[in-house]
């Protein structure tokens, strides 16, 4: 049995792909303590693992004040919670023996941390992966005309957190995407872009699914009427005025329509809600797209995964971060079809859902991309590579 560091503050498209694989570990002996936010204790505690919180609001706080126009800000923002996290990590371990580390691919401090404690490194990626070379091009192309103080901060940030730690850190790719001695990232190659240009040190073992927690969702009130599933996710989904656009779509029309609607919103929002519609702030994800035939999502890598791995065709309406991305390789899978939030109208919505339900090619594209995702291990195969690591590195 080997003891397991898992550092992971992130949000519930970075910590639910890991619920698998602790359990996995779990399972086969090893023991793991898992950093997370209070928000998460509950979850990471069912899996068996023992849970140390960091302050959340602390970090937010910290990587919101590295600014927000620019990539190279929110590069600078994350090295801004370097000084929340790793005295927090330190002073609740210290004294204790750990094996290796899995640390969070964008949040967490962890290639810092592996460096600190010196223990061999495994980089859990929700996203697609980027390499080296790809993120280097994506930060030249979002860099033309980024004041010098920005770049200034950087540089200062930089030399401080080395000062302070001991630690090395070579370029901004190492800050925003923690590379590892192995990479498991939670899609295929297939569908991952320029998936054939990673080398064996990434390990793509397809969607993490597993059992979560209960629910308060009557699934018999969905059964055997294929429902549309209308999610934009847990964070960017303040926008009453799409809810009510979906009512418009498809308010009072044979489909039934399934909406999650998150926390964040209230359902007396919304007005009249038609009577085709089941509106909840909160629904059992993976068990509902087990029923549905049209998923109508915000595109995290999260939601998409399990939507395609369910075997469902897709309309895109990405809001922030990796998810425009996402958007652009599901459709150029030819396996759903991608809008602007902006300019969606409600005939619009209609007509492509239309689309989507009734040409095969949409259908053909999603059944094989479903194939390659089940056939993939996902967290089995994630803990089988992790063994593989063990061995490799005589731990």
């Amino acid at each position: 049995m080997s003891r397991v560091l898992f550092i992971n503050a992130g949000s519930e498209g970075h910590i639910n792909p890991t619920i698998g694989v602790v359990k996995e570990l779990i399972y086969r002996g090893e023991e793991v303590v898992y950093f997370t936010i209070e928000a998460y204790r509950d979850r990471i505690e069912r899996t068996g693992a023992v849970v140390r919180t960091l302050d959340g609001d602390k970090i937010l706080k910290a990587f919101i004040s590295g600014g927000r126009n620019y990539l190279l800000e929110r590069i600078n923002g994350l090295l801004r919670t370097a000084d929340i996290v790793i005295p927090s990590v330190l002073e609740q371990i210290k004294g204790e023996h750990f094996d290796y580390i899995i640390h969070d691919s964008m949040f967490g401090c962890g290639r810092l941390l592996a460096q600190i404690l010196k223990l061999p490194a495994i980089n859990s990626c929700t996203s697609f992966a980027q390499s080296k070379i790809s993120f280097k091009r994506i930060l030249e192309r979002l860099s033309q005309n980024v004041p010098a103080e920005i770049h200034d901060d950087y540089q200062n940030l930089i030399l401080e957190i080395k000062e302070k730690y001991n630690v090395e850190i070579h370029s901004p790719y190492e800050v925003f995407c923690n590379p590892a001695l192995m990479t498991i990232v939670y899609t295929t190659r297939e569908f991952q872009p320029f998936g054939e240009a990673f080398d064996q040190t990434y390990k793509f073992v397809g969607p993490s699914i597993s059992s979560r927690w209960p629910q308060d969702f009557d699934l018999a009130a969905i059964a055997g009427k294929r429902p549309i599933y209308i999610s934009l996710g847990t964070v960017f989904n303040q926008a009453i005025d799409f809810y009510k656009l979906c009512f418009k779509a498809f308010g009072n029309t044979d489909h039934t329509v399934v909406m999650s609607i998150g926390k964040q919103n209230q359902l007396g929002d919304l007005g009249d809600i038609p009577d085709n519609f089941i509106v909840k702030q909160y629904v059992p994800q993976t068990e509902v797209l087990q029923y549905a035939k049209l998923f109508i999502t915000h595109g995290g890598m999260n939601s998409t995964n399990e939507g395609l791995y369910y075997g469902v065709p897709l309309i895109v309406i990405p809001q922030n971060a990796d998810q425009p991305i996402i958007a652009g390789r599901v459709a150029s899978i030819g396996a759903g079809i991608q809008f602007q939030m902006q300019s969606l109208t409600a005939d619009q919505l209609r007509e492509a859902a239309d689309q989507v339900l009734n040409d095969p090619s949409f259908h053909k594209a999603v059944g094989h991309i479903s194939e390659s995702f089940q056939k993939s291990g996902g967290y089995r195969q994630a803990v089988d590579e992790i063994f593989e690591f063990k061995s490799q590195y005589d731990i």
